[in-house]
């Protein structure tokens, strides 16, 4: 596969996938999906690589969540498409036998906080934030945070998390549990380097065991629920409440979610 969306590299041990669309904040569309899948793919059939990194390009964001312009077209039929897609990537990130670290700089909201839930380990720098949107946009986070998020930071935090959409420092995320470490901009590389170091001095059976092992719990917690919510999602795709979330985002203007509380 020729890479559009994302760039791709391997050294010494540890392969580095980047989402390359700073000027969108690397939101993601479905072929950055499609790309991410792939990368995931390679990285996790190459028995030379010992650990992953999934990060963004630029400085402002690590992945600012999926491409309001995308969902503007989406129907139930398209929102199938999409939750098929949705899954094969993160089932590979989970089924992966390395570590998957996400260097995070800038904004790792929606999608893209998701998308480092189902990294292994996650390293932000101070400038960071953290967060989810889908109720703001008139989605909701049925992907992974719904099912993960609890697991990381307690469910009433969780609660708050999914349906406030705030937006939380890196600081805040790392001493309610959500990532493992911050750092100054200017350590963040030599910081996540060093992380990958640590792991790959260990043993890499001991490593992949302990990775599935880790994830058999969360996984009765993920699988039976994407299934079912996804059908639920995609069916909502398009229809007038889902679309008033995502005009009023492409207008710039406030959401009225207040016309649907209605008699």
């Amino acid at each position: 596969m020729t890479y559009d969306d994302v760039l791709y590299a391997e050294r010494d041990g540890v392969a580095t996938i980047t989402i390359n669309r700073p000027e969108v904040r690397n939101a993601v569309r479905p072929k950055t999906y499609e790309e991410l899948t792939h990368a995931m793919h390679r990285a996790a059939d190459n028995a030379e690589i010992g650990v992953v990194v999934l990060t963004g390009a630029g400085e402002k964001a690590f992945c600012s969540g999926g491409d309001v312009r995308d969902q503007s077209e989406r129907n139930p039929s398209i929102g199938r498409t999409h939750m098929r897609r949705l899954f094969a990537l993160s089932s590979v990130m989970r089924m992966m036998d390395k570590p998957i670290i996400a260097r995070v700089r800038g904004f790792c909201v929606g999608g893209g906080n998701e998308l480092q839930l189902f990294c292994d380990l996650t390293v932000a720098s101070e400038d960071s934030k953290f967060g989810q949107v889908g109720p703001k946009v008139g989605s909701v986070p049925i992907w992974g945070a719904c099912q993960l998020l609890a697991r990381y930071v307690g469910e009433r935090k969780a609660r708050e998390i999914l349906y406030t959409c705030r937006l939380y420092p890196a600081q805040e995320a790392l001493e309610m549990g959500l990532i493992n470490q911050v750092c100054p901009v200017d350590d963040l590389d030599a910081e996540v380097e060093k992380l990958c170091q640590e792991i790959l001095l260990k043993s890499p059976q001991s490593i992949r065991i302990a990775k599935l092992a880790l994830n058999a719990g969360s996984d009765k917690d993920f699988y039976p629920s994407f299934f079912p919510n996804a059908e639920l999602l995609a069916s909502a795709y398009g229809n007038e409440e889902n679309m008033e979330g995502i005009n009023a985002f492409l207008e710039k203007r406030p959401s009225n979610f207040a016309q649907f509380r209605r008699r």
